[in-house]
């Protein structure tokens, strides 16, 4: 089976300063079909306003937060392409409040939800998704090195990336047998809409910079290549790993 009649879904397209939206143009060269999935109704014009621009492509509406809502959106799937064979998870969220300060004063509440929304959201997806993928393929999640590494201000969602990457490799484990490969991309800091609720991003951005060998920041393109690499059979070989594409700034000491 060509990469032309293969069909991946897109979680966390939401506009196109993400790095979801790099991703789906590269795997749209790259010939496949997309399913992109956005969140509620309103997101819904946005995201349509960018399936437009993805000739072939179609939305889906899903909160993961709702299992219930998951199940329904897996049984469109079903009923419209009968086989899946990759998903792209590019979805986090830390209420704002958490995102400033120190992470000794993480709420229970916000350290619930940014790992429900970050982590949790995975291994739904790709319990839901597993059953489609009857040809095997792959599974792909986006992370950052505040999961390894103390990044001030980065707080819960540090923790929720080391979560997100444990994750990984328990599902890659799991899902092995049936031939589906589960893998994270650890991006350098990206200017995203997300993003700017980080405080200090442009501080972040200044050192990566600085620091990394490549002396520079990342483009997402570059994100998105790497992420259109794992989805294909060149990658075959590859599970459970978080890769970085950060322009060698996690192999610096200082």
């Amino acid at each position: 089976m060509s990469d032309t009649q293969k069909t991946v879904a897109i979680f966390g397209l939401a506009n196109k300063r993400s790095i979801a939206w790099a991703i789906a143009l590269k795997l749209q060269e790259a010939g496949y079909r997309l399913a992109i999935v956005y969140q509620n109704e309103r997101l819904e014009q946005e995201a349509r306003d960018l399936i437009a621009d993805l000739p072939g492509a179609v939305g889906f509406m899903c909160d993961l937060s709702y299992d219930e809502q998951i199940a329904k959106l897996f049984e469109e799937l079903r009923a419209r392409y009968s086989v899946l064979h990759g998903v792209v998870h590019s979805v986090a969220f830390a209420p704002a409040e958490e995102l400033k300060g120190e992470f000794i004063n993480t709420t229970r509440e916000g350290f619930r939800i940014s790992h429900d929304v970050s982590v949790y959201s995975l291994v739904a997806v790709a319990r839901a998704a597993a059953p489609l993928m009857t040809e095997g393929g792959a599974i792909i999640t986006m992370s950052y090195f505040g999961a390894e590494k103390v990044v001030p201000k980065y707080n819960v969602m540090g923790v929720a990336k080391a979560a997100l990457e444990a994750s990984v490799r328990y599902l890659a484990s799991d899902l092995g047998a049936k031939s589906i490969r589960v893998n994270a991309i650890s991006a350098g800091p990206i200017k995203t809409l997300a993003a700017r609720g980080i405080s200090g991003l442009g501080d972040m951005l200044r050192a990566h910079a600085e620091r990394a060998p490549l002396k520079r920041n990342v483009d997402p393109a570059e994100v998105g290549g790497t992420a259109a690499f794992l989805l294909s059979d060149a990658a075959s070989g590859i599970t459970g790993e978080t890769i970085y594409v950060d322009c060698g700034y996690n192999i610096m000491g200082f």
